[in-house]
């Protein structure tokens, strides 16, 4: 089994940065690719972004590209999502996920709690 611990959500005018962490633990050498997905009021779970093990691609949103940073710190089991420019419509619960495939926006095993990021206007 493998363990996901989601922190750093908050709240944040827009145009500010936040920084998401995962911490990650169990069986971690089992995952190849790790992802963050949101969910905003109202509307489904949507893909964020994601990294494949020891960082050799990252795939990101459309909505997000440029103005998020997905990465990760194997030493500390860690994924992080540094958010920058961010707007009211990236207010959403922050999820972090984890799998032993290859897709980006699919197919994943482990999920975390959520954690909230709400953009101030």
């Amino acid at each position: 089994q493998v363990q996901l611990v989601e922190s750093g959500g908050g709240l944040v005018q827009a145009g500010g940065s936040l920084t998401l962490s995962c911490a990650v633990s169990g069986r971690t050498f089992s995952i190849y690719t790790m992802g963050w997905f949101r969910q905003a009021p109202g509307k489904e779970r949507e893909f964020v972004a994601a990294i494949r093990k020891f960082g050799i691609s990252t795939h990101y949103a459309d909505s997000v590209k440029g103005r998020f940073t997905i990465s990760g710190d194997n030493g500390k089991n860690t994924v992080y999502l540094q958010m920058n420019s961010l707007k009211p419509e990236d207010t959403a619960v922050y999820y972090c996920a984890a799998q032993r495939g290859q897709d980006y926006s699919g197919g994943y095993d482990y999920w975390g709690q959520g954690t909230q990021v709400t953009v101030s206007s």
